[in-house]
């Protein structure tokens, strides 16, 4: 074989096998940034989830507040933070499956910490709607104890989120 013939062969044989490489380290770039980006649309619409409903319960306690409060106001806001709660709870079930371990535990102790405060925060409207007082300061408080272990649930869910998040980036 000519020296000229063996050049033309060896940069062909060069330039498929860049041509190789180039597709699929592409393919394995496109498959990083869409796990990132499927990662972050995740996070981002938990942590939503999580914060809209936080601002509906605070809306729903202040509501109830009153000694005479206002029940449809009540029964309004009631709807809104018993949908958004949902939500929360969806959204953790795809952290629970999708997640590692530690994100997946950290977001079942938020969905049940979050279940624990809206059982309170509906059987204190639904205490306001039947007239009865006789247990609002009582679930004042206990209102107050549920939220503030919500509270430290999600603190420590973002917490291994940011870690699992660091981990794959």
């Amino acid at each position: 074989m000519d020296s000229g013939l063996a050049a033309l062969l060896g940069a062909a044989v060069g330039s498929a096998t860049t041509l190789g490489a180039a597709i699929v380290n592409g393919r394995a770039q496109a498959r990083t940034q869409h796990a990132q980006w499927s990662r972050r649309h995740r996070r981002d619409a938990y942590l939503g989830a999580l914060h809209d409903r936080d601002i509906a319960m605070d809306a729903v306690l202040d509501a109830l507040r009153p000694d005479a409060p206002d029940l449809s106001d009540v029964d309004e806001k009631t709807g809104r933070f018993v949908t958004l709660a949902r939500e929360v709870h969806r959204a953790a079930e795809i952290v629970i499956l999708e997640g590692p371990a530690p994100l997946a535990d950290a977001a079942e102790r938020v969905t049940h910490a979050s279940g624990d405060l809206s059982h309170v925060v509906r059987r204190m409207a639904e205490n306001a709607r039947a007239g009865d007082a006789t247990h609002k300061a009582e679930d004042t408080v206990l209102a107050a104890e549920r939220q503030a272990i919500l509270y430290r649930a999600i603190k420590d869910f973002r917490l291994a989120a940011r870690g699992a998040i660091d981990r794959t980036d």
